[in-house]
C-alpha cells in the first residue's frame, strides 16, 4: 500500500510539470537538446550560373569571377575569383543555390554573401554588411 501511495504522489507531481513544459511551445525533451534548425532545400537557380560574372561592391571595387557548374541546373559549384576582389571575396571558392538565393562561400566553407535575383543579376549583402552585386 505504501508503494502505491508513493507512485500516486510521483504521478501527481510529474503531470503538472509535463503540462508546464508544453506551455513553452518548444515541447519537452528529456535529452536537453534543442530542436534542429531548418535546413534550406536546394533548388535549381533561375539560370545556368556557369561562366564569367562581375562582382561589384559600391565604393569597394569589383572583380571578375568564373563560376563552375557540373550541369546547367546544378545547385552548387565552384568559384575562381580573378585579382582585385573587394573585401574577402578573393577567398571565394564555392557557391550554393537554394530557396533563399545564392550563397557564396570561402575556402573554409564560411558564407561570404547571400544574394537574391532573377538570374541576369543578383543583389545582396556580404556577411560584413556591405552591398554586393553579381552580374554578367
Amino acid at each position: 500500500m505504501h508503494g502505491t501511495r508513493s507512485a500516486l504522489r510521483a504521478s501527481v507531481l510529474i503531470l503538472p510539470l509535463l503540462a508546464l513544459a508544453g506551455c513553452g511551445g518548444g515541447g519537452f525533451s528529456l535529452s536537453g537538446s534543442s530542436p534542429a534548425p531548418e535546413v534550406a532545400t536546394p533548388s535549381a537557380p533561375p539560370v545556368n550560373l556557369a561562366g564569367l560574372w562581375l562582382l561589384s561592391s559600391p565604393g569597394r571595387g569589383q572583380c571578375r569571377m568564373t563560376f563552375g557548374a557540373a550541369t546547367p541546373a546544378a545547385v552548387e559549384g565552384t568559384i575562381a575569383p580573378q585579382g582585385g576582389c573587394p573585401g574577402k571575396f578573393f577567398t571565394s571558392r564555392k557557391w550554393t543555390y537554394d530557396q533563399t538565393g545564392l550563397t557564396m562561400r570561402d575556402h573554409t566553407g564560411q558564407s561570404l554573401a547571400q544574394l537574391a535575383g532573377n538570374g541576369a543579376a543578383f543583389d545582396g549583402k556580404a556577411t560584413t554588411g556591405e552591398p554586393v552585386t553579381l552580374s554578367r
